[in-house]
């Protein structure tokens, strides 16, 4: 069934356990997430980003990702993740995605703030759900996600305090935080700041983001989702899994696509089916948000429109 992020992120916030975004930017990737969904009973988080839409064009991938949303037996969120550009995010919705991402981040404090309000009110009136970043998550040189990297990443880590302002300013409903990691494949193990992810925790509302999940140790996301991580982003690890597959499939020039798609959406299904086992989604396909706080925010949203 297609959802927002609220109907999967309330639960997981107030259960302790995550849930994955996982990018499909192709029929296979999307294949394979759907399979370990509902093989698991676990709620999925499924979308693109901007920068991979070279790999597959907003259009063509809202063609398959959200009508096997609506089909599946558990909850799908179809998220953009990483828009960067207005129009990005206004023909997403447009589209039928369930949930944004508006990443300015690296944007001044105050156009961020106002940039991604704006953006929230037009999500909100889809019924669709936005998360926003404060600090700034880099990139590892040559990842699939960008090429350049952060010289002191510390220098753009979330200040609590300000997260609490910019949540409060901007109306999100999750937010992604720069606590340590980084997109792409990692060339050293990364060092996140858990302190931080729990004062985050515990000074905002909505659901906290980690991105650049792929490479992390088990015990790192173990330990992140304790301290009050709810969202972790997945794409390196899916995407070198698919690949590696097909590789060992393709022995011999008389093997055709036939043969390898098979092998590929079954190695991201399995590795999609590792981290929803790690992030402890497994079996909580069907557990229902709490309308309590769904109906407060509804009311905030209702107030804060009545007072523009």
């Amino acid at each position: 069934m297609l959802v927002n992020m609220n109907d999967v992120l309330i639960p997981a916030k107030k259960g302790k356990y995550a849930v994955g975004l996982f990018n499909a930017v192709n029929l296979e990737l999307a294949r394979g997430i759907i399979a370990a969904a509902e093989s698991s009973q676990s709620p999925v988080i499924m979308g693109t980003a901007e920068v991979l839409l070279p790999y597959g064009p907003l259009e063509e991938v809202s063609y398959y990702l959200i009508p096997m949303a609506k089909k599946a037996s558990v909850p799908v969120v179809i998220h953009l993740d990483h828009g960067l550009k207005k129009e990005t995010c206004l023909k997403a919705l447009e589209l039928g995605f369930s949930s944004i991402m508006y990443d300015c981040s690296t944007d001044s404090y105050e156009e961020n703030v106002k940039k991604v309000k704006e953006m929230a009110d037009i999500a909100h009136s889809y019924g669709a759900t936005i998360e926003g970043e404060l600090g700034h998550v880099g990139d590892n040189d040559g990842s699939a996600e960008g090429n350049s990297s952060l010289a002191r990443p510390e220098d753009f880590y979330t200040d609590p305090k300000m997260a609490k302002d910019f949540v409060e300013k901007t109306g999100i409903d999750a937010l992604a935080i720069a606590v340590g990691t980084a997109h792409g494949a990692y060339k050293l193990p990364p060092k996140l700041d858990f302190e931080r992810i729990r004062t985050i925790a515990n000074t905002v509302d909505v659901p906290l983001v980690l991105h650049g999940g792929s490479g992390l140790t088990d015990n790192d996301f173990k330990r992140a989702i304790e301290e009050g991580i709810s969202k972790i982003n997945i794409f390196t690890d899916i995407n070198i899994a698919a690949v590696e597959a097909e590789f060992k499939k393709f022995e011999n020039m008389s093997k055709g696509i036939i043969d390898l798609i098979p092998a590929a959406v079954e190695a991201v299904k399995q590795e999609t089916l590792k981290k929803m086992t790690l992030f402890s989604s497994v079996g909580k396909g069907n557990v229902q948000p709490d309308k309590e706080m769904i109906v407060k925010a509804v009311v905030e949203e209702v107030l804060k429109a009545l007072n523009k």
